[in-house]
């Protein structure tokens, strides 16, 4: 098999603490403090466990606001994640250590779309092992889920209008205004409104859904 098929590609998994009253806050009116929480502490369970089924490479996961959190703790205990604080500034300087700390191929991935398969995350993995620079999967509310790379690119971070409908139609400009290859394989859906609750029950994913408390 040739070296460039077998090259590892890095995971990052960024997340946030499942806080009552920090944590999917969108979702209060629905759930409430803990019930939002105990949702984010099982959306943040089931990417690491996607993370590490794909089998692309090393998996970190970048945490906020500390390491502390039993969920944290008890991932690293569990399944042998490294664990690293994510740094100060926006999702976009957030991402970019992330990035950089790989250094070599790397996907970074967040926790909100439960959507988002072990086949999806080698898919984007391939893709960056072909030669591609980047590669994104698009959201439906028009951010991304996804976004890797070969090495970092400082210019895709800077100065976005991070959680708006235009981040993705952004990112292609500047890739295309750069002259990086990248590819769109496949669009998902992330979970952050009271709709998506009702996707995720139709989707056979009703198991993430707490009880409101």
């Amino acid at each position: 098999m040739a070296a460039q098929e077998t090259e590892p590609v890095a995971i990052a998994v960024l997340a946030r603490a499942p806080v009552p009253g920090f944590a999917k806050t969108r979702l209060l009116s629905v759930l409430g403090q803990h019930g939002a929480a105990a949702l984010q502490a099982r959306l943040i369970g089931r990417a690491s466990e996607t993370a590490l089924a794909a089998g692309t490479g090393p998996v970190t996961l970048w945490v906020t606001p500390d390491q502390t959190h039993e969920i944290f703790q008890t991932i690293h205990r569990r399944a042998g994640i490294a664990l690293n604080r994510q740094p100060g500034g926006d999702l976009g300087a957030r991402m970019l250590a992330a990035i950089a700390a790989a250094n070599g191929p790397v996907l970074v991935i967040g926790t909100d779309c439960p959507a988002l398969t072990a086949e999806h995350l080698r898919l984007a993995a391939d893709i960056l092992r072909g030669g591609t620079d980047v590669v994104v999967f698009p959201a439906e509310d028009g951010g991304y889920v996804l976004i890797g790379m070969r090495k970092p690119e400082p210019s895709l971070f800077a100065d976005m209008s991070w959680s708006t409908a235009g981040v993705m139609a952004e990112t292609r400009r500047r890739l295309k205004e750069r002259g990086l290859s990248w590819h769109e394989p496949v669009t998902l859906w992330d979970v952050d409104e009271p709709a998506d609750l009702e996707r995720l029950r139709a989707s056979g994913l009703h198991d993430l859904i707490p009880d409101k408390s």
